[in-house]
């Protein structure tokens, strides 16, 4: 039976992209070694490194001035990164979920930090509109997409001062104007590449500005001059990213992945909308294309579990909605294809056409 992967991270790569990984996995490039057991130092490892930047400028059409590294740790070691790196006095932050309400947390223990607006009392289900950011601030940080509550902000905003944005689950769905943003980083294991590596686009001239002492290995500025390698960076994810930044290049680039990904939400979120039995839990005009969160009605509610265990029987992974919102959540990433989509909708008619 065909597995149809709804994961919200780690999650969904091109199959192309496994096979080539695993292909270096068992021999890379010929030599008879594997990937697994090369040196970050190995002549033939960094074209692959630089390959990877190259396609990152050329994908997101990065402008002169922004610097793209390699990392460990995840968003989460961003939260404090940031501020480290560029929070002196004061910093804005928009509250938009769970992952906000984190890199809030970091952030308090360097500066003063002002939350602009929150979507919280609302159960995070819509992005706030009117807000106003501190000229004075050092930086607006910004979560675009929540995979929680399957809201995102789907447009370039405009910032009196630098803006940061974490990028994490739709980073490279979409076009975006990058010098909009002085920072944007994001774990890459949702629309990127397996777990383990997370990538940081910073405008250099934002960076160096904080009377603190940043230890070496938390500055941005030693990895930028070390292109990545002040460490041994996550040498696997790292060549599985650069495969999938191929893929995307050789797929028609971001303008084709943003089309393929209307249509793919478009198609969920008619068939929730006309449902009988299914609603969303977003508001409209916000939700995510990424990851698509619903519920039962309340006059079904206790059939969840059943169609859960239905959905799944028929090949759908990934499916139950996180705890926080409860229900149901299709992850629609750049490799997820438009024909899993149209299974889950079918399975939802079904469903419903025997208990609605």
């Amino acid at each position: 039976m065909k597995k149809h992967n709804f994961n919200a991270g780690p999650s969904i790569l091109p199959r192309e992209v496994i096979e080539k990984t695993a292909e270096a996995v068992l021999d890379f490039e010929n030599d008879g070694l594997s990937i697994l057991e090369i040196s970050h130092r190995a002549k033939n490892f960094q074209p692959i490194v630089d390959e990877a930047v190259a396609l990152f400028k050329e994908l997101l059409n990065i402008p002169e001035g922004y610097s793209v590294i390699f990392l460990g740790g995840g968003a989460s070691l961003e939260f404090c990164m940031v501020p480290f790196n560029l929070l002196e006095k004061k910093a804005a932050y928009l509250n938009t979920g769970v992952w906000a309400k984190k890199a809030i947390k970091e952030a308090k223990g360097f500066g003063e930090v002002v939350e602009v607006a929150s979507s919280a009392d609302a159960n995070f289900s819509f992005i706030p509109k009117k807000f106003t950011i501190p000229a004075d601030a050092d930086y607006f940080h910004i979560t675009t997409n929540n995979t929680i509550y399957g809201t995102e902000i789907l447009t370039d905003l405009d910032s009196p001062v630098p803006m940061v944005a974490d990028m994490s689950s739709d980073i490279f769905s979409r076009p975006i104007d990058i010098s909009k943003y002085g920072l944007i980083y994001g774990g890459a294991q949702k629309n990127l590449a397996p777990a383990g590596v997370t990538f940081v686009i910073v405008k250099d001239e934002i960076l160096g500005k904080v009377s603190r002492y940043i230890p070496t290995m938390l500055n941005y500025k030693t990895h930028i001059a070390e292109g990545s390698m002040f460490n041994t960076p996550p040498v696997l994810p790292i060549y599985a990213a650069l495969q999938t930044l191929k893929w995307l290049k050789k797929n028609g680039g971001l303008v084709e992945m943003e089309k393929k990904n209307i249509a793919k939400a478009n198609l969920l979120y008619n068939a929730i909308d006309n449902s009988k039995m299914f609603e969303g839990t977003a508001n409209k005009e916000d939700r995510s294309r990424m990851n698509i969160c619903f519920v039962m009605k309340e006059k079904y509610k206790d059939l969840e579990a059943d169609f859960l265990k239905f959905a799944t029987s028929q090949g759908m992974v990934g499916i139950k909605g996180h705890r926080l919102v409860g229900g149901f959540r299709a992850s629609c990433y750049n490799a997820l294809p438009i024909e899993s989509v149209q299974a889950l909708v079918d399975c939802m008619k079904e469903f419903e056409a025997k208990f609605a």
